[in-house]
């Protein structure tokens, strides 16, 4: 049980520049494809897909809305610095990708690390809520990656 009243609804601007940074190549992707565009494959997985992105935006909007009222200002703690390196590595597996380097080490670099990011940055604002959407998200992502693309 999630103890409410330590949590208000206010706006949090770094968990909305947390999903921008998550989503710009994702917006890329969509304006221009890669070279072996295989992340434009029917799924095998809709019923997980469709979980999956009400979990997303669970996450995003707990992420962006829901303030633990005891939480610290933001700073560079180990979780930020984790947080920061996962968008990294993700932007790397973008790289990658584009550069028609498809296999199952790329595919699970656009998977987890931004899920991680979601987690680490949520376990550093306290918000547990965050943590649990973004982790049911993270097995979604998880199961449609594998299921769709690693087999």
């Amino acid at each position: 049980m999630i103890p409410l009243k330590q949590y208000c609804f206010s706006f949090d601007p770094w968990g909305l520049l947390l999903f921008l940074l998550v989503m710009l190549p994702n917006f890329i992707w969509f304006a221009v494809p890669a070279p072996n565009d295989i992340l434009r494959t029917d799924s095998v997985t809709p019923v997980v897909d469709a979980i999956g992105s009400v979990f997303q935006v669970l996450t995003v909007a707990c992420l962006c809305l829901v303030i633990h009222t005891s939480r610290s200002k933001l700073r560079f703690s180990p979780l930020i610095v984790a947080t920061i390196i996962c968008i990294a590595i993700y932007y790397i597996g973008w790289v990658l990708y584009y550069t028609a380097s498809v296999n199952p080490i790329v595919i699970f670099l656009l998977t987890l690390p931004p899920c991680l990011a979601f987690i680490f940055f949520a376990a550093d604002r306290k918000n547990l809520p965050a943590i649990l959407f973004a982790t049911v998200f993270a097995v979604c992502h998880l199961v449609f990656a594998v299921l769709n693309f690693i087999k």
